[in-house]
């Protein structure tokens, strides 16, 4: 399969080629990404890191981008994005189907010190994203994919503006897939830099409008400088029907902390591929990681965390719920290099079945090339606690009332680190609703009369 999809999507860029914007990417770029693609090929459930998820969809997908613009203005933003109101303090932007949607974005210059701009409004060339080099991966297939066919980026440089670090910068984008995967494909595409001792909080949102059965290919590129700070918040809340393959890499210079929320709720299938290279000495990472799968859904993400320079810290958790037919997966990979004596690392990689045919895979790896380091992991998957259970229905609850209250207590062991509280309670309240409890948690968590 994998031969014959590249050798297709060889044939449709050639096609689309010359419409595709050279701002974004120079022509000869994408030319060589294409080569590199055909030469690797897309990741087949043979490979090891790619076993879980699933690429049967992509045999129907037309890989060109989606023409046209979609008209899109604050009234006509989809249900999922339209019922909830911009974080205050944070501006808002809305790309659709890849292209910047003006008329649903906020303002066009928000806090001093920070610049985002689209690639296809200006003039200028910017450095591409996907070092070419990967192509040999499997985990960066889907990298020159989105070089070889992105029609726009959302490009965000936060710096001092006087030498001086200024306050935390508050920025959400929204990236919505509108067209069915046969008109074609839809590449969100993310550049995010933070000048040193500068701090951005960013919410990064994934969203369908309409129930088509889209495919997004989106790709996300974090440089952070020394003692910069983020606080990462990625929400893919795509269509039931929706394809989503996802790459994330990020370098975390000296002293500098990276704290990344992952929130899976939506798509029929979705795989996210996330790199964090921990180069500067005391660089660290919090990678906190929530996915709740239902009816026949795949919800699989690939962690690598590269501690490459000394005294680097990770901490990873990962709550993850499969129920109906579902199938959840996390693959979370420690790598310890030489020379980088002192890293610490710890892990928590917990599943929970809820359903008689669902599938949970958590799987915690290490490498370690060097001594004088402290690595930890766990790893555990299975059905609800029974003791615990049993305590709540000797309470009077009655049994879908415990299950219930029981998955949301699992799941909001990560999500109660979301320190945005306005989106925590969006957050909370979309969880609800996947694991069919809303009402019910509501009358719980307000207070209900015990028996």
């Amino acid at each position: 399969m994998s031969g014959d999809l590249t050798q297709r999507i060889a044939q449709e860029h050639a096609v689309a080629a010359e419409s595709l914007p050279s701002a974004v990417v120079a022509h000869a770029r994408r030319r060589r990404a294409i080569d590199a693609l055909v030469a690797r090929g897309l990741p087949t459930t043979r490979d090891e890191n790619w076993r879980y998820a699933s690429l049967r969809p992509l045999e129907r997908v037309r890989f060109a981008p989606v023409q046209g613009n979609l008209n899109l203005t604050q009234g006509s933003l989809p249900s999922a994005i339209r019922g909830y109101a911009p974080i205050p303090g944070y501006t808002r932007y809305v790309f659709a189907d890849g292209r910047l949607a003006a008329g649903a974005s906020g303002p066009a210059a928000p806090q001093a010190g920070v610049t985002v701009h689209a690639p296809s409004r200006t003039a200028a060339t910017l450095p591409s994203l996907a070092p070419l080099d990967r192509g040999s991966e499997p985990e960066g297939a889907f990298e020159l994919l989105n070089e070889a066919f992105a029609v726009d980026s959302a490009e965000i440089e936060v710096a001092s503006p006087a030498g001086v670090a200024p306050e935390p910068i508050g920025l959400e984008v929204v990236f919505i897939a509108s067209a069915s995967a046969q008109q074609g494909a839809s590449y969100p595409r993310l550049r995010v830099t933070v000048a040193p001792r500068c701090q951005l909080r960013l919410v990064e949102r994934h969203v369908s409008l309409g129930d088509e059965a889209s495919f997004v290919d989106s790709m996300v590129d974090v440089q952070m400088h020394d003692g910069a700070s983020i606080d990462h918040y990625r929400v893919q809340q795509l269509g039931a029907r929706a394809t989503w393959m996802d790459t994330l890499s990020a370098t975390v210079g000296r002293s500098a902390t990276y704290r990344l929320h992952s929130i899976g709720l939506g798509a029929q299938a979705a795989r996210s591929t996330v790199r964090v290279h921990l180069r500067g000495e005391g660089a660290e990472l919090a990678l906190h990681a929530v996915a709740a799968g239902d009816r026949q859904q795949v919800l699989d993400q690939y962690a690598v965390v590269d501690h490459a320079a000394p005294h680097t810290r990770t901490e990873e958790s990962f709550r993850g719920i499969a129920a109906g037919r579902s199938r959840v997966a996390f693959n979370g990979k420690i790598i310890v290099r030489p020379g980088a004596q002192g890293a610490d690392s710890n892990q928590s990689l917990r599943g929970l079945l809820a359903g008689a045919d669902a599938e949970i895979d958590v799987r915690p790896q290490l490498e370690i090339y060097t001594d004088d380091v402290r690595c930890s992991h766990g790893a555990t998957a299975g059905k609800l606690d029974e003791t615990m259970l049993f305590y709540l229905l000797s309470r009077g609850l009655d049994r879908d009332m415990a299950q219930r209250l029981l998955k949301w207590a699992f799941l909001e062991d990560v999500v109660s680190r979301i320190a945005v509280v306005e989106l925590r309670t969006q957050i909370e309240q979309s969880l609800a609703g996947q694991i069919e409890e809303l009402d019910a948690l509501k009358e719980l968590l307000h207070g209900r009369p015990s028996t």
